[in-house]
């Protein structure tokens, strides 16, 4: 118990289910793609870089909405 009291609930989701966890996924799949849109090499790399940070954003404005 806290010192107000008051506990806050616990989340019965799945611990990899929750917003933490799903949050640094969705952050290094972004790295990922801004890595794969400034590499040199491999134009397969670079034409789905987009899609790659667009995954990663999306997934990021999503997990955002899941509880703590």
């Amino acid at each position: 118990m806290s010192r107000t009291g008051i506990t806050k609930p616990r989340s019965n989701w799945p611990a990899w289910l929750r917003r933490g966890p799903l949050e640094n996924i969705a952050t290094a799949l972004i790295g990922i793609g801004f890595l794969m849109l400034f590499q040199p090499f491999a134009l397969p790399l670079y034409t789905y870089s987009f899609i790659t940070m667009l995954a990663g954003t999306v997934m990021f404005i999503i997990v955002s909405k899941f509880p703590a």
